[in-house]
């Protein structure tokens, strides 16, 4: 087992600074692990299994389970893999195989003109004025979790779940507002349940074997992914009707299954409907709801960061929040996520025979952007695991490379919803800022990052939350 980088206390001299806080995460590894050990380490925690050189070299190539892997943190690299030279580099079969059973053929998945035809056709739904129009249902969201916490004041709270609940709540208001089929905590529950069946790596899908083989994970999965189906069915099949009705509402939904594409005007399929609303739902509310989590966590062990979102929060006012209003609570999610990236690492496969600097890059080979590396990389951050929300403020974002920072990924594939994801997650950490203060006892296990497709706390995040006011 790797070990895990810990905070040390110490006394201070007078007049001294505090240390920043640092999170505790697995430690990086000195040298390579034989296959089975590297096969049992990225199925139980995919992030152990990665290695000092990794934190500190700008390109890495080596053999190893799956092959000749490069791992690339060069932001000019970067650049040109995501951007520059985006036919040369297609997603990889492996994603295709754990993403695709539960997710289909949506944004995430779909390649080629598949995913341009979604793109285009999606894309319109999240400009900035729609999102924007959605503020005030997620301040509604964030103001009814708020009010929730300041009942619990004293209590212990389970912060995970929260999180989970509001992201859902925000969904329900935003996308689905004639409201989620049954109860929204068992959809919260059969979506964890799912990631965490799908998101240990299975070596057959390492090695390449045909899908027909049965996977573990997969089979595990199965139920919460019928339960997802099933949801989704009668949500297409309400709203359907609505519209024939002529009274749906125009939330997300209906905007999405009256998309056209611009070029031809024709609209997505029934399965490109299907996979899409099923991505917005796993892979959207749960990576923000982990931010807020990651959020909540960093702030609850640093008290003038705890402070100085307070303050600004404090002098917005009583009524609904702006995320103009808020650039340093913006900030300690920007940092969030720069620490504990909602998609640990993105994978790409190439087409050709390329070189990456020096570095050739054979036909076939895996080229890897690692957030949870590049995040961290000591070539381009200061203190790159010191939890430091200053980075983000907008006096101080020209000094981060544009590809130095990838929260969303970039390029043609950079996420759709990442506008409609910050400015959630600002204004409802700001709700939850104005009601309570999070403590974490003293006997919680070591908050430490799993990696189950997105980053959550391996044991949970049960926190304790004192009233504020």
């Amino acid at each position: 087992m790797s070990a895990t980088i810990d905070p040390t206390d110490r006394d201070l001299a007078v007049g001294e600074p505090a240390p920043r806080f640092r999170p505790p995460v697995p430690r990086p590894l000195r040298e390579p692990l034989g296959l089975f050990d590297f096969l049992r380490a990225a199925r139980k925690n995919p992030i152990t299994t990665w290695m000092d050189v990794h934190f500190k070299e700008p390109v890495v190539a080596a053999e190893g389970a799956m092959g000749r892997i490069t791992v690339v943190s060069d932001p000019a690299l970067i650049r040109y893999l995501l951007v520059e030279n985006v036919e040369g580099y297609r997603k990889d079969d492996l994603q295709r195989r754990v993403l695709a059973p539960g997710l289909g053929n949506g944004l995430l998945s779909a390649e080629g003109d598949e995913w341009r035809l979604q793109r285009r056709t999606l894309a319109p739904i999240f400009n900035a004025r729609t999102v924007q129009g959605f503020s005030d249902a997620m301040n509604a969201a964030g103001a009814k979790l708020g009010r929730r916490l300041a009942r619990r004041g004293g209590k212990p709270v389970d912060v995970a779940l929260e999180m989970t609940r509001v992201t859902l709540d925000v969904l329900e208001r935003t996308i689905f507002t004639q409201g989620l089929p049954g109860d929204p905590d068992a959809l919260g529950r059969a979506i964890t349940r799912f990631l965490e069946a799908v998101g240990p790596i299975d070596p057959l899908d390492v090695f390449g074997v045909p899908d027909f083989v049965p996977r573990i994970g997969r089979l595990r999965a199965r139920p919460a992914g019928r339960f997802f189906a099933e949801v989704v069915d009668e949500l297409i099949a309400r709203r359907k009707a609505a519209m024939a009705r002529g009274e749906a509402p125009r939330d997300l939904l209906t905007l999405l299954l009256a998309a056209q594409d611009p070029e031809t005007g024709n609209g997505l399929s029934d399965l490109a409907v299907k996979a899409n609303i099923v991505t917005f739902i796993a892979a959207g509310h749960e990576t923000t709801a982990n931010s807020l989590t990651w959020a909540l966590y960093c702030l609850s062990q640093d008290p003038s960061a705890q402070a100085r979102v307070e303050a600004e929060v404090d002098a917005a006012g009583e009524g609904d929040f702006a995320v103009e209003q808020l650039p340093y609570t913006r900030a300690v999610i920007e940092e969030a996520m720069r620490l504990f990236p909602p998609v640990p690492f993105l994978s790409r496969q190439a087409t050709k025979d390329d070189r990456l600097g020096r570095i050739k890059v054979p036909r076939g080979s895996l080229v890897m952007v690692a957030p949870w590396v590049l995040h961290r990389h000591q070539m381009l951050w200061e203190d790159p695991e010191a939890f430091m929300p200053e980075r983000f403020l907008p006096e101080n974002r020209d000094a981060i490379p544009r590809f130095a920072y990838l929260p969303f990924g970039a390029g043609p594939r950079v996420c759709i919803g990442q506008s409609f994801s910050i400015q959630e997650a600002v204004i409802v950490l700001a709700h939850v800022v104005r009601a309570v203060r999070f403590h974490l006892p003293a006997d919680h296990p070591p908050v430490t990052p799993l990696h189950r497709v997105t980053l959550r706390p391996e044991h949970g995040l049960r926190m304790e939350a004192e009233l504020r006011g």
